[in-house]
């Protein structure tokens, strides 16, 4: 059996459960690897990051590349289009949602519990958020879907998307540009009824009261300090083995 590595809060680990969930996958376990976050899951998994895609021993890292393979080895109920057109229409609006949503919230993330925030990374990270929740109101479908009229790769990005873009940019200051942006707030609404992403949805609301419960208490910021403390000792153990 595989097992995907992944954990509740994880945008790009939900993306690939959604796909798991609508495509029915029964035989891929899903796990939160024990030592993420450690220099042994760095050393394991270089890009040290989840999801992770165990295949037997083959570790396969990144998101995107995990969605295509899941794809390719489990075709029906496709999540491509019918025909190459649709299909590329599809990716890009998966891109739109991995890329300029999750991957700038992502980066942006930090600053919602910075003692001292740089209001330039807010400006600039936030900026790009907006600014392309405003692209993707002129590309969503408008029937409840991404596009297709079906669910499909772009909705298993943008489902993790739009849901940092409501729950945490607002944590920096930025007013939540969802509902200003018509289509995007209708397909939010629509899409959220969907069984599988609200499934997925719920797996990140929970992740993420767990992540907020961690910051309250201050478990998180002395996780954080000692995960730096034990990859700086290993950097350092590394650095002195090759001289």
């Amino acid at each position: 059996m595989m097992k995907l590595y992944s954990g509740d809060l994880s945008p790009y680990s939900a993306r690939v459960r959604l796909q798991i969930y609508a495509k029915g996958i029964t035989d891929i376990a899903l796990e939160r690897p024990a030592t993420f976050g450690t220099p042994a899951f760095r050393e394991a998994f270089p890009i040290g990051r989840i999801p992770v895609l165990d295949i037997d021993g083959d570790m396969m890292p990144e998101s995107e590349v995990i969605s295509e393979y899941l794809e390719e080895i489990y075709p029906t109920p496709r999540l491509l289009g019918a025909t190459p057109r649709e299909s590329a229409h599809i990716r890009t609006l998966a891109r739109v949602g991995d890329i300029y949503l999750m991957n700038n919230m992502f980066m942006l993330s930090g600053q919602t519990r910075a003692t001292m925030r740089n209001e330039g990374v807010i400006e600039l990270l936030g900026g790009q958020v907006v600014r392309n929740i405003k692209a993707l109101d002129k590309m969503i479908g408008k029937d409840g879907f991404a596009c297709c009229g079906r669910l499909t790769l772009a909705d298993c990005a943008l489902v993790p998307g739009l849901f940092l873009v409501e729950n945490v940019l607002p944590a920096t200051g930025i007013e939540n540009p969802i509902p200003k942006a018509a289509n995007v707030a209708a397909y939010w609404a629509a899409i959220q009824a969907n069984e599988h992403a609200a499934r997925v949805l719920a797996e990140l609301h929970r992740g993420l009261e767990e992540r907020r419960e961690m910051i309250r208490n201050g478990s998180f910021e002395k996780m954080m300090a000692a995960a730096a403390a034990a990859q700086k000792a290993a950097d350092a153990a590394a650095e002195a083995s090759q001289a």
